[in-house]
């Protein structure tokens, strides 16, 4: 086979919101610990994968403004080459749909969806956690994407356990600004103190708030016009350090006549639902 017979494939990578998220302390090494229920919808980038017999690593087309070099998909794919036989390689495109810069974690997912592909494309025989174990040193929110359930987060996002999420939908909007996490987080406003659960279920944590929110909404007007719109129709929350705003239902009736509402001030608003695995879970054991 030569670097270019063999047939390019299409693999999903969803995106993820935060349907709860706490800053629960600072660590001596500047990290903040965090406790989060991470849930997966069905809002999801296309990667897609051509194996290859030359042992090159080729993205064919970058996030907008990095180096190949910088993109995490290619890195996820550098990261796979040792465990594959020798000699392979692989063409990566990627067809972006998830917005960048909005706590909806695109980037992550696309790094997790080649990690997942390749261990089966290569064959390299890898399990879960040690895939999370080479994720997490590409990203916080990569290992969520591995793991591939709805999950509860603790530490800096890597220290995952399954939650039962209830199926839900959820209208999200992304504004027309990103937010610089590392602002928010050094930000003198942020609260840094919620008390850490003790019995983390789905029930348990509700109400659920974003420790986050306040001082984007204080800082970014077009994040708190995006909440101030969708909360006339429900409790508005924001994911991540933004920028995106979500609404929750838990019919898709519901979720469908707000979304057609809201739509018409945001066109790029989506209408998406919980997923309770990610499609490739069964990729790796």
């Amino acid at each position: 086979m030569n670097a270019a017979s063999a047939a390019e494939q299409a693999f999903p990578a969803p995106a993820k919101l935060n349907l709860d998220l706490r800053i629960t302390g600072r660590r001596a090494d500047g990290y903040h610990e965090l406790e989060s229920i991470f849930c997966l919808i069905d809002w999801q980038d296309t990667v897609f994968l051509t194996p290859r017999s030359d042992g090159l690593i080729v993205l064919e087309n970058p996030t907008d403004g990095l180096l190949p070099e910088q993109d995490l998909a290619y890195r996820a794919a550098v990261a796979m080459q040792p465990y594959g036989k020798a000699g392979q390689g692989v063409t990566i495109r990627l067809d972006k749909r998830i917005p960048s810069g909005g706590g909806l974690g695109g980037g992550s997912s696309d790094a997790a969806t080649v990690m997942l592909a390749l261990n089966r494309l290569w064959q390299c025989g890898l399990t879960r956690a040690r895939l999370i174990s080479i994720g997490a040193k590409l990203g916080a929110d990569v290992p969520f994407f591995l793991f591939g359930r709805n999950a509860f987060a603790r530490g800096i996002g890597e220290k995952l356990a399954a939650i039962d999420v209830p199926q839900q939908w959820y209208v999200v909007v992304k504004p027309p600004v990103c937010v610089s996490t590392a602002a928010i987080f050094s930000h003198p406003n942020l609260t840094r103190n919620s008390a850490p659960a003790i019995m983390p279920t789905f029930q348990n944590l509700q109400p659920f708030r974003n420790d986050m929110q306040a001082v984007v909404l204080a800082e970014y007007e077009a994040v708190a016009e995006a909440y101030e719109t969708l909360n006339a129709f429900g409790e508005a929350k924001m994911t991540g350090s933004g920028s995106c705003i979500f609404l929750t239902f838990a019919n898709e009736e519901a979720a469908q006549a707000a979304y057609e509402k809201i739509s018409v001030t945001y066109p790029s608003a989506k209408l998406a639902a919980g997923l309770e695995r990610h499609p490739l879970f069964d990729y790796a054991d």
